[in-house]
């Protein structure tokens, strides 16, 4: 057991392997490669408690901590990349928000069935016009006493496509105000609600969608947080989100090393083993090297959120560049160790190293995120 962990958690960690092997690694090339979204494993999951490790046990979740959360993304992500980043947007971004700062109206309508995996719910924060800067969004959230009409649109949305709720952060105040006039609210889907399927290299199953909103109008009790500070909202689960994508980076990681070691030491070349090369040892000593570093940052990092630690933001910036780095990196080694065989697309090589690389450009392309980390240095 990892020092950093406690017996739940590797208890935790059993239960989602053993999940994860018989139901979603069947799955997982009909999530990748043909694109099918994962509604019925978000459904199952949700029923064990998995979907949403952290909520309370009332409305459904295992109310564990945040190890135990990237712990079931972590190894969800070996399998489907795509399904844990739906997890993640859901478990982490969508409900962490709600719990913290929906109404009791919210709550009692919504978070059972999102815990549960019978509502999917999206987050809806990029826009056509501004993907990193989010404090220029142009979605406009109108005040008409006692609701809010919200018009506009988003892009590149994770499960926008099948949302049932949209967690949509919109301008409240003057363009000018950036970041202090952005107001987050819960849109469910309706006739005001206009979907389009976005295709990707990568997280193929991820129903990734642009999403219009036209004359939308919820009321003040689906306003999530206070006025006017829907940005620090959406920042606050970022970093959530960004550590658990250092997660499914890992995830990743871990099962390139896998198939590349179990290859290594099956095929037969020059009358020995492949991994009887140096080269092919040193590829595989440097992987292992990787991924074992990755976890310990990992691991480090929730355990910070779990503490309540201040330095747990600047390790969430710290966790997504590195795990998503390695994520590509050691994907890259594994088919280089395997060869034309690790690019062929009836191995799992091929789909992870798509996704790896959408893994640096999501919840904060990774030059962002150094920016970000560059302004907390110091502090």
């Amino acid at each position: 057991m990892h020092p950093l962990l406690e017996e739940v958690h590797e208890l935790l960690r059993r239960s989602t392997v053993e999940f994860a092997e018989a139901r979603i690694e069947p799955s997982a090339r009909d999530i990748e490669v043909k694109g099918e979204y994962p509604r019925g494993l978000l459904r199952e999951l949700g029923k064990l408690g998995l979907l949403a490790p952290m909520a309370p046990p009332e409305y459904g979740g295992g109310g564990l901590d945040f190890r135990g959360e990237v712990i079931v993304i972590e190894e969800v992500a070996k399998h489907s990349p795509t399904l844990a980043t739906v997890m993640e947007v859901q478990g982490a971004l969508i409900i962490d928000s709600l719990l913290k700062h929906a109404s009791g109206v919210v709550k009692e309508r919504f978070l059972e069935g999102l815990v549960k995996g019978e509502l999917i719910a999206s987050f809806a924060l990029t826009e056509p016009c501004c993907g990193s800067d989010a404090g220029a969004i142009e979605t406009q959230a109108t005040d008409r006493g006692g609701e809010w009409v919200i018009n506009g649109r988003k892009t590149w949305v994770t499960s926008g496509q099948y949302a049932d709720l949209y967690l949509v952060f919109a301008r409240t105040g003057g363009i000018e105000e950036r970041h202090r006039g952005i107001t987050a609210f819960l849109v469910p889907r309706g006739s005001c609600v206009e979907v389009n399927h976005l295709e990707a290299m990568g997280i193929r199953g991820g129903g990734t969608a642009e999403v219009a909103f036209r004359d939308c109008s919820v009321p003040d009790e689906y306003r999530i947080g206070e006025v006017n500070r829907g940005f620090y909202l959406a920042m606050e689960e970022l970093n959530l989100g960004r550590t658990c994508v250092g997660a499914i980076g890992l995830g990743i990681a871990e099962r390139a090393l896998t198939e590349a070691y179990n290859y290594a030491h099956g095929r037969r070349i020059y009358g020995g083993l492949l991994a009887q090369l140096g080269v092919i040892q040193n590829y595989l000593a440097q992987m292992y090297a990787q991924v074992e570093a990755l976890r310990s940052l990992l691991y480090t990092t929730a355990l910070m959120r779990d503490r309540g630690l201040g330095e747990f933001t600047k390790y969430a910036q710290v966790v997504k560049f590195i795990g998503t780095s390695t994520a590509v990196n050691v994907t890259k080694l594994a088919i280089q160790v395997m060869g034309a065989v690790g690019l062929s697309t009836e191995m799992p090589l091929e789909y992870l190293y798509r996704d790896a690389k959408v893994t640096e450009v999501y919840e904060g392309a990774n030059e962002v995120v150094l920016y970000s980390l560059f302004k907390m240095m110091g502090k």
